[in-house]
């Protein structure tokens, strides 16, 4: 029989610890709706269960480059600068090369249509000096919204294994957005734009396929699997609606759009009184303080 040394019994005991101390989250399947005018619960399942966000963190850098907008601290034309560490982060960037230039709106557009990660790097940048400063005021800003169980890690949404949140907290920030930048919120509509002479399109394809869909960000990684919150209109109605943890881009979409017909058609407007978990009439009110 093999005998085991301290050292090997320390070391192996150190490992667990550390695959432990990493193992804050996994992509379990968790779905949210919400009433964005009344704030009522429509749909909750793992609503609470930590998962990592993936892109949909970029929400949250857009959500302080509105404000900065709003403060004057910013301005649309103010030119951000792609330093090394934005032009490395991949895959998706506009790739123009370390040093060059691009303006706030050719950054928010592309942080919209193409989840660009030095995009969101270089608005994190210019607002904070550096991601881990930016990150911060991105879990304080997230706490202050109500999403209690959200810690931010870097602006993009690359992987980290600290970085986390529940669908109950991007439907918050969901609803924050829309209702904290009513004009801005309208960018998340945009299916595709203009680059400097390029034209690209974007890749929620919700947007094409769903009628009264108007965003409003994808995500994925391995670890988070496939996410997506939706913002949609239809007779009067809006919605948003939160899908985390899905083992395809198509399985997501297909079940965000029966989510979103369970809770956008004539009929299901009165049957939305009651609420999954048995709690007829709950609210995000306590979750959705003013920004």
């Amino acid at each position: 029989m093999t005998k085991t040394t301290p050292s090997l019994l320390a070391a192996a005991l150190s490992s667990a610890f550390m695959l432990g101390a990493f193992t804050l989250a996994e992509a379990g399947q968790a779905s949210f709706v919400v009433d964005a005018q009344s704030g009522q619960v429509l749909e909750a399942s793992n609503q609470d269960e930590l998962n990592y966000p993936a892109s949909l963190t970029k929400m949250m850098t857009l959500y302080l480059a509105f404000e900065a907008l709003h403060e004057g601290r910013m301005t649309w034309d103010q030119k951000l600068t792609m330093s090394e560490n934005a032009e490395s982060k991949e895959p998706f960037k506009l790739a123009i090369g370390a040093g060059r230039k691009v303006t706030l709106r050719e950054a928010v557009e592309s942080i919209v249509v193409l989840s660009a990660n030095d995009s969101a790097v270089a608005i994190a940048e210019q607002l904070g000096g550096s991601e881990e400063v930016f990150a911060k005021a991105m879990t304080d800003k997230a706490h202050q919204l109500g999403m209690k169980d959200t810690v931010f890690k870097n602006p993009s949404g690359l992987p980290d294994p600290e970085q986390v949140t529940t669908a109950r907290d991007m439907a918050t920030l969901g609803v924050s957005l829309m209702r904290d930048f009513p004009e801005e919120f309208k960018l998340f509509s945009m299916r595709g734009f203009q680059f400097r002479g390029m034209k690209l399109r974007g890749h929620n394809n919700l947007m094409y396929r769903y009628d009264g869909v108007d965003g409003i960000k994808t995500g994925y990684t391995d670890a988070s699997g496939y996410n997506v919150v939706t913002s949609a209109l239809k007779d009067g109605r809006r919605v948003v609606g939160v899908v985390m943890g899905e083992k395809t881009a198509s399985i997501r979409d297909d079940k965000m759009a029966g989510l979103l017909d369970s809770y956008l058609s004539s009929s299901s407007a009165a049957a939305a009184s009651a609420t999954a978990g048995g709690q007829p009439g709950a609210t995000m009110t306590d979750t959705q303080p003013t920004k």
